[in-house]
């Protein structure tokens, strides 16, 4: 699997840990395929510390949220934009050589395949909102 795929299957399980309060073990031994090739241990190691690194630091991130939501509850959101929110602060505040810039736009995309008509822009402004105190904000080239 690739990151973009990565991604995609960790919004995913962070959703199903969400919704249904499934346990990250758990969760975890249901997401990673079977038949998957044992050669992309590599990619499989970036979701897996997306996964980990999200759920370990879930309190701090979701605090780092919910001063960026205009009008909303963290707990109001979608479970889906929850989820792509999630995991895009994670990368952005604790996987130190992801580019934010990456993170951005990664997280758009992922709010255009998986939310509503309105998740990418609302995605947008809170990320962007995130990576301006972040201080990660790089200059354009």
């Amino acid at each position: 699997m690739n990151r973009r795929q990565a991604r995609e299957n960790a919004v995913k399980l962070l959703f199903q840990m969400d919704l249904a309060q499934v346990d990250l073990d758990y969760a975890l031994l249901h997401q990673i395929d079977d038949e998957e090739n044992p050669q992309e241990d590599v990619e499989n190691d970036f979701f897996v510390k997306l996964i980990k690194g999200t759920n370990e630091n879930l309190e701090q991130i979701d605090q780092l949220i919910r001063k960026h939501l205009r009008g909303w509850t963290l707990e109001r959101l979608s479970g889906v934009d929850r989820a792509i929110l999630r995991l895009a602060t994670f990368e952005m505040y604790f996987i130190h050589d992801m580019p934010a810039g990456v993170t951005l736009n990664e997280a758009i995309e992922l709010a255009k395949t998986f939310g509503t008509d309105e998740s990418p822009k609302f995605i947008n402004g809170v990320l962007s909102g995130l990576v301006k105190d972040s201080g990660k904000l790089k200059e354009r080239s």
